[in-house]
């Protein structure tokens, strides 16, 4: 007990006060782990430690987030080129098998009894290929128990596809049998053929080529565009470091703190690593986007127009009688294959590149000639002159359907050979680019936790 006297300085009750009072806190705290953390939360040491643990937090975050998203667009670009790619150029090599065997059945018959070698092995040759590419068409197609929508759409088109083709063959094979004996009924067998081709199962491998297209280009919108969620992660967490060594230089007197400085030195090289490579990868796949798949769907397209013409120029003859609908069909299949060379031609992506414009000149050239040849086939068969109507179609001469067909088909071949190259190459230099950029991405930012974890530490136990 203290004597009265000192209880009565008021000195003595004060300091008595504020012990009772830090005693009280100090049960309430220990009763309350909630308190106690608001209470050093408040605190130097205390708020430097939720700094180190959100920017540790923030870096192990950016790092999983970066690896993922640019993993995902490494995997993207290299699923283009391993798998889309082929299965888009097996579908039109698909298409363009079928027409070609067509129109080789087609020039076959309007020989004559026993049709020429040549024309023969072009017509086994195309439905072998036709066989080879429907397969590979077929590759990558989800067989699950929930398969996708275009899934669906392909599965019908391939099925289609397998039980068409056969028949035409039948069909074909029925009608040359009947064309070398000399019966009538060989061209009703060829005209039947044919309409199942046109009718059925051109259409079905038009799909699916325009479905594996459309699998190309649909990703290409989103690998054409910068990663700006990974810049933007990697910006913030770079201001945190700075912030905090900002407030650790007003705290602690020390303009530098070697740690947040390694950390903001890691996170700097990775964010120029990413501007670089990102950068060029999205150039390379806009290059990929602008002077290869969009050149090459026109192309194709173009392509398989020409088909179409050659189909309905041979089909007239088979016939023997006025092309009609057919004639039209071959006039506006020419002039839209003339309209897109002379529009990609013209094309600011294409008009400095003579690998393309070289080939789509000689389409062009190929194209007149070709329509010159069918105009006098028109006026032989007006004039009633079938022999050499037939001697125009299937002929080797300068002034021949065929030839035109060929230099035009061939030239086009060229084109798309030469647009399928300069997509793969481009996509493949996106993917390059990105590969190991997602898994530099993170490696950096574990560096950079690291390196604020060793410069906060020593900061902290300064205040024991």
């Amino acid at each position: 007990m203290l004597p009265e006297k000192d209880l009565a300085n008021p000195t003595l009750r004060q300091v008595i006060a504020d012990r009772r009072e830090i005693a009280a806190m100090t049960r309430e705290r220990v009763s309350s782990p909630l308190l106690t953390l608001r209470f050093y939360a408040t605190t130097t040491p205390g708020k430097l430690v939720m700094l180190l643990l959100a920017m540790v937090f923030a870096c192990a975050l950016t790092g999983w987030y970066s690896s993922a998203s640019l993993t995902d667009r490494s995997a993207t670009l290299e699923d283009i080129v391993s798998r889309a790619e082929p299965q888009a150029e097996a579908a039109e090599v698909l298409y363009s098998s079928l027409s070609v065997a067509d129109a080789a059945a087609n020039s076959a018959f309007i020989s004559g009894g026993r049709e020429s070698p040549e024309l023969r092995s072009e017509y086994t040759d195309s439905i072998a290929t036709a066989g080879t590419a429907l397969i590979a068409a077929t590759d990558g197609l989800d067989g699950g128990t929930a398969p996708t929508e275009r899934d669906k759409r392909a599965r019908e088109d391939l099925d289609t596809l397998a039980t068409g083709i056969p028949v035409y063959t039948g069909l074909i094979e029925t009608a040359r049998i009947n064309n070398r004996l000399g019966n009538p009924v060989g061209s009703a067998y060829l005209s039947e053929a044919s309409a199942l081709m046109l009718g059925t199962i051109l259409p079905a491998a038009q799909r699916l080529y325009e479905d594996r297209a459309a699998a190309i280009s649909d990703p290409q919108r989103t690998l054409t565009v910068p990663p700006w969620g990974v810049y933007v992660a990697l910006v913030i967490i770079i201001a945190m470091v700075a912030g905090t060594g900002r407030y650790l230089a007003r705290r602690t007197r020390r303009h530098f703190n070697v740690g947040l400085l390694g950390a903001l030195v890691a996170l700097g090289l990775g964010t120029v690593w990413l501007l670089v490579s990102g950068l060029m990868s999205v150039a390379a796949a806009n290059t990929a986007k602008s002077s290869g798949a969009e050149p090459l769907h026109t192309l194709t397209t173009m392509r398989i127009l020409t088909q179409q013409a050659r189909s309905a120029e041979t089909l007239s003859l088979v016939r023997r009688s006025d092309p009609g609908q057919l004639d039209t069909d071959f006039e506006r299949a020419v002039d839209r294959i003339h309209n897109d060379a002379d529009a990609l031609s013209r094309s600011p992506n294409h008009a400095d590149d003579p690998a393309l414009t070289g080939p789509l000149d000689d389409v062009t050239s190929a194209l007149t000639r070709w329509r010159a040849a069918h105009q006098e086939v028109g006026r032989r068969l007006a004039g009633g002159d079938f022999t050499a109507a037939r001697s125009l179609t299937v002929g080797n001469g300068a002034i021949s359907t065929a030839t035109g067909y060929n230099e035009v088909n061939d030239g086009l071949v060229k084109a798309i050979s030469e647009a399928r190259t300069t997509f793969r190459d481009n996509i493949g230099n996106a993917q390059r680019l990105m590969g190991f950029t997602g898994t530099g991405i993170g490696v950096f930012c574990g560096i950079a936790a690291l390196a604020i974890v060793a410069g906060l530490i020593p900061r902290i136990r300064e205040y024991r």
